[in-house]
């Protein structure tokens, strides 16, 4: 009997997969540069790399061989973009036919809204990954090439742009602190935030750039939402980061340097993974906005992860509409559908529910409460910041920020969805009735 799967469940087994093969890889003895890890630390390292996380067990730089950061990056592009763009690149270049049910994954991937289309706006995936990362790469070299040498600079700027845009965090400057050492180097942290930013917007708001350029009245409404809460919330978080940081974790720098350390980490707390600034020296109000950034995370159908700050800005929106009485929920002269509505509040509370499931049992291990929260948040958020517990973590604690890497990254509503079997709307419907909320 032959078992047809939909396109949600081909996309939860499919990175299934991928980690697998890249936990097995990272296993063997020429990945690792020098000792040979362990299966359970290379799948780890598989999974964190493929959900463009960035939590490690180990340092990249030092115990994976050229090798083994070679399998990561490809393991980095291939989560970024999803396994499914990858094989539709593959399919366009061999002019092999779409199918519709590789169509109907797409959308899933993209973050397409309708299945018009979604080859076209795949493509244009594909093209901007490519012009991105490329410019990241070239713009890198006037770093690392001065510092590491012409083929060692080229390779870590080429690592540094795919890891950046993918919203990943991985880097390979070997000294255990991510790039807290080059916290001063405003080219580096400069072109590192773009990347970023450009990664976590979403294909639907390049599709409208590409298409509209800066008529913002001809963009889709998605697309206004996610730019216009993005850009509100980079500049919130770096102007909140700077006023709480600047005599504490921020001090002892110069004024230009507090404010880059600032945007910086506003950026990177939208499931970057990168930091110039130890996690742990924060304050405890910094880590809390920390927490509420990694929460909301990037944009749908981009590079990072979080419940979306397209599914945050329905919720706000939400919430204006009922303080005001308001029966629609309207942003840019339009109306928000009840589908979008209820699909944000159930995503944001299977996100909800599985963070503090995996925070609790991190706690029983004999974590605290606040780098609990703040670890099961990041990997869920496919963040990739840590307070410096990854490594020392229990093995049952590995294995759960593992899988909430792993639904964060493939989204917990489709793991949810994934699992569960389809029934059909039944034809007769209960009676309907009311109970107190609030």
């Amino acid at each position: 009997m032959r078992v047809r799967l939909n396109a949600v469940q081909t996309l939860t087994i499919g990175f299934a997969v991928l980690i697998l093969f890249g936990g097995v890889l990272l296993a063997l003895p020429a990945a690792s540069g020098g000792d040979t890890m362990s299966f359970a630390d290379a799948l780890f390292t598989a999974a964190s790399a493929c959900c463009v996380t960035g939590l490690t067990l180990r340092d990249t730089a030092t115990q994976f061989s050229e090798f083994g950061q070679l399998v990561i990056l490809l393991l980095i592009q291939v989560g970024g973009l999803g396994f499914m763009t990858v094989s539709i690149l593959v399919s366009l270049l061999m002019r092999r036919r779409v199918s519709l049910h590789s169509r109907s994954i797409l959308m899933d991937t993209v973050g397409a809204l309708q299945l018009g289309g979604v080859v076209r706006l795949t493509r244009r995936a594909l093209i901007v990954t490519a012009a991105c990362e490329g410019a990241g790469a070239l713009a890198l070299t006037f770093w690392f090439c001065p510092r590491y040498g012409l083929g060692r600079g080229l390779w870590m700027s080429v690592f540094h742009s795919v890891s950046a845009f993918c919203n990943a965090g991985f880097d390979l400057l070997g000294k255990g602190d991510s790039l807290a050492s080059a916290a001063g180097a405003p080219l580096l942290n400069v072109v590192l935030m773009t990347l970023i930013i450009c990664g976590g917007m979403g294909f639907l708001v390049w599709d409208d750039l590409l298409t509209h350029r800066f008529r913002f009245r001809r963009w889709r409404l998605h697309s206004k939402l996610v730019v216009t809460f993005t850009l509100a919330l980079y500049a919130g978080g770096a102007a909140a980061f700077w006023f709480l940081e600047r005599d504490h974790a921020f001090a002892g720098v110069s004024g230009g340097q507090k404010w880059l350390m600032a945007s910086f980490q506003s950026v990177t707390a939208r499931t970057a993974g990168f930091a110039t600034v130890d996690q742990a020296a924060l304050s405890q109000s910094s880590t809390l906005l920390m927490l509420v950034l990694m929460f909301i995370g990037a944009g749908s159908g981009s590079t990072g992860g979080g419940t979306k700050v397209n599914t945050f800005a329905v919720l706000v929106l939400s919430s204006l509409a009922q303080v005001r009485r308001r029966e629609d929920v309207n942003a840019f002269r339009r109306r928000l559908d009840d589908d979008t509505i209820h699909k944000a509040y159930s995503n944001v509370s299977l996100y909800l529910m599985a963070a503090l499931a995996g925070c609790l049992v991190l706690c029983v291990q004999g974590i605290a409460l606040d780098d609990a929260l703040f670890e099961t948040l990041s990997a869920i958020g496919t963040v990739g910041l840590s307070r410096g517990l990854t490594s020392t973590l229990p093995l049952l604690s590995q294995w759960v920020i593992l899988l909430l890497m792993f639904a964060g990254r493939v989204g917990s509503m489709s793991v949810a969805m994934a699992i569960t079997k389809d029934r059909p709307q039944p034809k007769l419907r209960n009676v309907p009735e009311k109970i107190l909320i609030g």
